[in-house]
C-alpha cells in the first residue's frame, strides 16, 4: 500500500485546472489592465492569490508537512517565506534603518513552520501586513522607471522580482500540495 494520496482536482469542466473558470477568482477573461504599471501589479495579486488557494483547506498539519524530505519546504513555511521576503524588499527601497527580520535567522521562516493553528493564523497575519505594508511603499512611486533608494532599484524591477518570488513559490506550493492531498492543478 502506497502513502501517496490520489491525484483530484475539484475543476469539471478542465480537470487539469485548480478550479472551474467561474469558480476561479483570478478570471481574467476580458480586457486587461491598461499600462506597465497595473499590469505588473495585476500578475502580482493573481500568483498572491494562487499561493492562498493552493493552502486553502488544509488543516495546521497539512500546511506544515514537509513533503518532499530532507527539505523543511511547506506551505507554511512558503507563507512565512513570502511575509519575511515582502519585508526585505521594504528595505530594499528604504532609507532608513533596516526592519528586522520577522522570523531570524537564515531558514527560520521554514524552519519554524509547525502544526499549531496559532503559527498558521500568525503567518497569515505576517504575510497580509507585510503585503500591504510594501504595496502603500510602492503606491507612492507610480513611475515604474523610478529609481529608489541607495542602490537605485527601479519600481519596475521590484514588481518583477516580487512576480518572480511568487511564481517560483507557486510552483513549489503545486508540488507540496500534490504530496499532502493529491489535489493538482495550475
Amino acid at each position: 500500500m502506497s502513502d501517496t494520496p490520489p491525484r483530484w482536482s475539484k475543476a469539471t469542466v478542465y480537470p487539469d485546472m485548480w478550479a472551474d473558470p467561474d469558480d476561479d477568482p483570478r478570471d481574467s477573461a476580458g480586457i486587461g489592465p491598461d499600462g506597465e504599471l497595473a499590469t505588473l501589479r495585476d500578475f502580482l495579486t493573481s500568483y498572491r492569490m494562487t499561493l492562498r488557494m493552493k493552502c486553502e483547506g488544509l488543516d495546521a498539519e497539512q500546511l506544515a508537512r514537509r513533503s518532499v524530505p530532507p527539505s523543511t519546504m511547506s506551505l507554511l513555511g512558503l507563507v512565512r517565506h513570502l511575509a519575511e521576503v515582502e519585508r526585505d524588499w521594504r528595505n530594499w527601497i528604504s532609507e532608513g534603518e533596516p526592519l528586522p527580520k520577522l522570523y531570524g535567522e537564515r531558514d527560520a521562516d521554514f524552519d519554524g513552520a509547525v502544526a499549531e493553528q496559532a503559527e498558521v493564523d500568525a503567518a497569515y497575519a505576517a504575510l497580509e501586513r507585510e503585503q500591504a505594508a510594501t504595496d502603500a511603499a510602492l503606491a507612492e512611486h507610480p513611475d515604474p522607471s523610478e529609481r529608489l533608494a541607495k542602490d537605485g532599484i527601479a519600481v519596475r524591477e521590484l514588481l518583477v522580482h516580487r512576480i518572480d518570488e511568487y511564481a517560483r513559490h507557486c510552483g513549489h506550493a503545486d508540488l507540496l500540495r500534490e504530496c499532502v492531498d493529491g489535489r493538482v492543478g495550475q
